[in-house]
């Protein structure tokens, strides 16, 4: 089980909590079971999530393995410009 963070712009979309507890082996696993819980979350999934594990982000890579002990972020995708 993992405690994910959420960072304060995606709380209100997981009813205001600050960090959920979700098994998941890979990103993917972790977003779809993140929607399932917090059906809300999907818009903000779909505008864009960045993913910390233990310090390191992934855009794009939902394939990501997510160690046993990892610390992750949850965080909305920064645009560039």
């Amino acid at each position: 089980m993992h405690d994910v963070m959420l960072s304060s712009g995606l709380r209100d979309a997981a009813d205001g909590a600050s960090s959920i507890a979700i098994e998941a082996a890979t990103i993917r696993e972790l977003l779809r079971k993140l929607v399932e819980r917090y059906p809300r979350m999907q818009a903000r999934v779909d505008e864009g999530i960045a993913v910390s594990i233990d310090g390191e982000i992934f855009r794009d890579d939902w394939n990501q393995r997510i160690p046993a002990d990892a610390e992750i972020f949850l965080l909305p995708r920064i645009q560039g410009g």
